[in-house]
């Protein structure tokens, strides 16, 4: 990455990582995926039951596949048959791994979700939550994050899973009711009331959408 981007991307993750610590949450920066797969690894001891959503952020830095190949108990939900068991499992797991689709600059984290099983997991039920975000979605307030979220993230992974909504046609949110729609449950995390729950890895990196 160009020097002055990740120069530019060490400062602003400091102030993140402090609005995060006057919200009861942890953060960290890692300079790249290597670290931030380092970094996340020595959060979850061994053992440890481990749940997700769809975080394609944790898919890039390596961690699913690292988890998969470790002494782990990984839910994997893609691999079983029964979905809703392996998602009812989660909100028993010791860590539930998520990304974000948009974080501000001073630690509230914005994520929408369709079938709600990851912000549900995200507010309640796993005893840690772990954040994988690329610096690529840090955004300056919490309107410049909610249309992240709407207008860059929703429609890409409108695209990408293959619903039939608006946004998937046209790049972006039409505010729609459609049966397909992605946009069903918008969580705002702007404080943790149980601390040492939630951590955020901020990666140097553009990662997930």
């Amino acid at each position: 990455m160009n020097s002055s981007i990740t120069k530019r991307n060490a400062l602003l993750s400091k102030k993140v990582i402090k609005g995060l610590q006057s919200r009861n949450m942890t953060g960290y920066y890692a300079e790249n995926k290597e670290e931030a797969l380092e970094k996340a690894l020595s959060l979850i001891p061994e053992g440890s039951v481990i749940g997700m959503g769809g975080c394609m952020s944790a898919h890039e830095i390596g961690l699913v596949n690292a988890l998969k190949a470790g002494n782990y108990d990984f839910i994997d939900r893609d691999a079983l048959e029964d979905k809703r068991a392996a998602m009812l499992k989660t909100y028993d797991a010791d860590f539930f791994i998520s990304s974000a689709n948009a974080i501000t600059e001073d630690g509230v984290i914005f994520n929408i979700d369709g079938n709600s099983n990851r912000v549900s997991a995200i507010a309640q039920g796993p005893k840690k939550v772990i954040f994988i975000v690329g610096m690529n979605k840090v955004c300056r307030d919490t309107d410049s994050a909610l249309d992240r979220a709407r207008n860059i993230a929703a429609p890409i992974n409108s695209q990408r899973v293959g619903v039939r909504t608006p946004c998937t046609e046209t790049g972006s949110c039409a505010n729609c009711k459609s049966e397909e729609c992605i946009c069903c449950q918008f969580l705002i995390t702007r404080f943790s009331r149980h601390k040492d729950r939630i951590h955020v890895i901020l990666v140097n990196e553009d990662l997930g959408f």
